[in-house]
């Protein structure tokens, strides 16, 4: 910051009299107040400043960091219960994909088999390539650093060249730089470069390292819980017992909306009664289908809301800013083809109306 200007000054006059015998004419007087600059020194290049005391915040005029004179020591607590907590959901969904897998092979693939032998080792074959997808892109993002930001030389004029920390601020949390594209999460104890969210499924943070990976996790995390939906239908077609109910007639009760309701209640208690002649296998399969079908609606409304982020640009962080009037970012499908790494001959297959020069900001 360029040395500001630290005088004030104010004027007062007072109103002439006409001039008499015992009185002169009084002529107007200025005052003048000099607030004084004080010294300051830059925590990005150490170079000593002179700024007005009222000034919050200034920015060096050689590094561009930007130092916040209000700013207090804060001290991260309760970080070790955090990671507690984030690493025992992990273990517990871990637990619970591996319970998912597990299940499935002994309750779906003794049915296949049975079915057709060539169909079985089709199946197990999907099934073994979805597991080890959706677990290794899962161990990615939750294991994975989330993207700290690179380690700057930062406190020597010498070594810190002009320019060198432009925007950046001091992080109170990890008393050191933070650049314009970090953000502290408190839950990790770190300064995430371009972080979206801190998510409690991976119990770790989406930032620039594993955001890759965890859009993956949930693409197939989706196309599994599909899978599993449809051949566990498929497995209780074959397996369960035939279901046993009153016949319906049409024009005898009401029609339409009752009739609906009537329908399905008869069916509701059919397949309720042929639960009691199902083995443990059968309320496994119930259980399976059940459960995927939940996680389908949960995660496939998550992959849709970060794949529009991606879209436009952004992150959830940023757009956060951008409700606020921040807008920087732009809207292409060019955003989507860079993050997920492809080739820049891939453009050529779009319509032409996605092939535009912006580019993806965050």
């Amino acid at each position: 910051m360029d040395f500001a200007d630290s005088t004030a000054t104010t004027s007062a006059s007072t109103p002439s009299i006409p001039p008499s015998n015992d009185t002169a004419s009084q002529r107007e007087h200025y005052v003048t107040a000099l607030i004084e600059d004080h010294k300051t020194t830059c925590w990005g290049c150490g170079l000593h400043l002179l700024v007005p005391p009222y000034a919050p915040a200034f920015k060096c005029f050689w590094c561009g960091a930007i130092t916040n004179q209000n700013a207090v020591k804060v001290e991260n607590k309760n970080f070790k219960w955090r990671c507690l907590r984030d690493r025992c959901f992990v273990g517990v969904l871990v637990v619970f994909m591996l319970i998912v897998i597990c299940g499935g092979v002994w309750a779906i693939y003794p049915i296949v088999f049975s079915i057709s032998y060539f169909c079985g080792c089709v199946h197990s074959l999907i099934a073994v390539a979805l597991s080890i997808s959706t677990l290794s892109t899962f161990g990615l993002a939750a294991f994975r650093s989330a993207g700290a930001p690179p380690d700057i030389f930062w406190g020597s004029y010498p070594a810190v060249k002009k320019g060198g920390l432009e925007n950046y601020t001091f992080c109170q949390y990890c008393s050191k730089p933070k650049s314009p594209r970090a953000h502290h999460c408190r839950s990790c104890g770190m300064c995430i470069l371009d972080m979206d969210h801190h998510c409690p499924i991976i119990g770790n943070c989406v930032g620039a390292a594993n955001h890759r990976s965890f859009i993956i996790f949930l693409i197939s995390a989706i196309i599994s819980t599909i899978y599993v939906s449809i051949i566990s239908v498929y497995a209780a077609f074959h397996f369960w017992p035939p279901l046993s109910h009153k016949p319906i007639h049409l024009f005898n009760g009401g029609v339409g909306r009752k009739l609906l309701l009537r329908t399905m209640k008869d069916v509701l208690f059919a397949f309720l009664e042929s639960t009691s002649f199902v083995p443990v296998r059968g309320l496994v399969l119930v259980y399976l289908f059940i459960a995927s079908v939940s996680l389908q609606i949960s995660l496939s409304a998550l992959l849709w809301q970060q794949l529009c982020f991606i879209y436009e640009g952004k992150t959830y962080l940023s757009h956060i800013r951008t409700s606020e009037g921040d807008e920087t970012a732009e809207k292409d499908c060019q955003n989507l083809i860079q993050f997920f790494g492809c080739p820049s001959t891939t453009t050529r297959f779009l319509p032409i109306y996605f092939n535009s020069r912006k580019k993806h900001k965050k």
